[in-house]
């Protein structure tokens, strides 16, 4: 015998029945948490059961199918995850099956007669209820807000509706590390860099230019050729000053807008003979966030690195060896020029950029979506169309397994002050067919690798031999 909760005792008998009735209320949540509209189907509404069921049914066949189609082909999964239009129908699909779910678990806590259970088996109940609604809920409406922070990301960043095709079988895109500030005239890329990717394959060729490179040349057809026919050749003129110059010139582009970046990027395809597909403009403070929202990137410091010293005194030193970098760590590692020159820190970059690709793979994708996308949209501005997109995240995960090589237009191969512009796009034709040549083809030594001995006997500094095999490799990930 035991005694209720309204001071009477209980029969045996009513104690069973009591907890008969408990276990029919659970097992009604836990039919609603595996299959929805089940508790419904053996105990209520029919109808609504089998409505739900149906949509459950079919919910699993979609999934299934597409799970299916990314073993096939992942590209088809990607694109999914990269069309605004279908992100916008899976957030509020997202969003209507959360609160259909909650609905029939409140259904089915009404079905399991609370009222006839006793306090404790109620409150119990409720419990249960409760967390099946938040755990549930709860995550689907995560989901959702993911599927609205990439479809707002995707709009906001890929708003281009130009479409370039991979040409000879290759999409070149320009990157440009962007870095303004105080005493600044305006945006000055001083990071430069031709991404040269293979559209099968993801191999891929970088090819660092430096930013004071002398008389840059321009197409024919290019406004800037006419008034600088001989390269640009005014006093203090680099490369990296033709977006300044060109963005203070929009008359002569006719107002277009974005004249610095067209100005740079017909420059780079003269220099180099690419024609470049796309262009990538990265905010060097907004990479910082970026690499927090990551949670730092993992890079071998191959010598001790200041933090500040550019226009501002040195305010601390990122140690040699292996380190996770913080977003402020990485940026200062990958600008710093301190005690080393511009060369040295264009294969820090480089190795940066390879640390990167390798850690953003899709599992830390998933995770800091949110964080990752909200730093990429104040890092990020590029005229790659969003129904290229996936395009290019297959590509990305293509290089992901495939060795990046480099080239660098760099001293002792290129004189800076005064270039070989045949000589350059000599360099990076010979870098390109060694990519392609691919694994098995006996490819011809680097220029790094030829002049290894004579580099050391002429200069003993290890930063600078270490920056030549990063600036001219066949395989930056063990340059690094």
């Amino acid at each position: 015998m035991s005694d209720h909760a309204d001071g009477y005792a209980r029969t045996p008998a009513e104690l069973a029945s009591a907890r008969v009735r408990f276990r029919r209320a659970l097992s009604l949540m836990l039919m609603t948490l595996v299959a929805p509209g089940s508790a419904q189907l053996v105990a209520g509404n029919r109808r609504v059961g089998r409505i739900a069921l149906r949509v459950w049914a079919a919910l699993w066949a979609v999934v299934a199918l597409v799970v299916l189609l990314g073993l096939l082909d992942r590209g088809i999964v990607i694109s999914i995850l990269t069309t605004p239009w279908m992100l916008w129908l899976l957030r509020f699909g997202l969003i209507a099956l959360a609160l259909g779910w909650v609905a029939l678990f409140a259904d089915a806590w009404r079905l399991g007669a609370p009222l006839r259970l006793d306090r404790g088996h109620r409150l119990a109940l409720s419990g249960v209820t409760g967390m099946l609604c938040f755990v549930t809920a709860g995550l689907l409406f995560v989901a959702s807000n993911l599927m609205a922070v990439q479809k707002d990301f995707i709009t906001t960043v890929f708003g281009s509706s130009v479409v370039h095709e991979a040409d000879g079988g290759r999409y070149n895109v320009l990157l440009l590390g962007g870095d303004s500030g105080k005493g600044r005239d305006g945006l000055r890329p001083d990071s430069i860099t031709v991404a040269s990717i293979d559209a099968d394959t993801g191999d891929t060729v970088l090819v660092g230019l430096p930013r004071n490179l002398a008389d840059v040349p321009f197409p024919e057809d290019f406004p800037m050729h006419e008034e600088f026919p001989d390269g640009f050749d005014c006093e203090g003129c680099y490369l990296n000053s033709v977006n300044t110059w060109a963005d203070d010139h929009p008359d002569l582009f006719g107002g277009k807008g974005h004249e610095g970046v067209a100005a740079t990027q017909a420059a780079v395809e003269e220099i180099t003979g690419l024609p470049i597909s796309y262009h990538v403009m990265i905010n060097m403070k907004g990479f910082a966030s970026l690499v927090d929202a990551v949670g730092g990137v993992k890079v071998r410091v191959r010598q001790r690195t200041a933090i500040g010293g550019i226009g501002s005194p040195i305010t601390g030193w990122i140690p040699k060896g292996r380190q996770v970098l913080d977003g402020k760590e990485a940026l200062w590692y990958s600008r710093s020029r301190v005690q080393n020159s511009d060369y040295s820190r264009m294969a820090r970059q480089k190795c940066v950029m390879n640390a990167m690709l390798q850690q953003l793979d899709p599992n830390t994708v998933l995770l800091k979506a949110t964080g990752i996308a909200e730093s990429s949209k104040k890092m990020l501005s590029t005229d790659i169309p969003a129904g290229e997109l996936d395009t290019f995240v297959e590509l990305a995960l293509k290089a992901r397994g495939a060795k990046i090589s480099t080239v660098s237009l760099v001293p002792p191969a290129v004189d800076t002050g005064d270039p070989n512009f045949k000589k350059i796009r000599a360099m990076v034709e010979k870098a390109v067919d060694r990519s392609e040549s691919g694994p098995t083809a006996t490819a011809a030594p680097s220029s790094a690798k030829a002049t290894k001995a004579g580099d050391q006997k002429a200069d003993p500094d290890p930063d600078k031999r270490r920056s030549a095999k990063v600036n001219d490799s066949e395989d930056l990930a063990s340059a690094c």
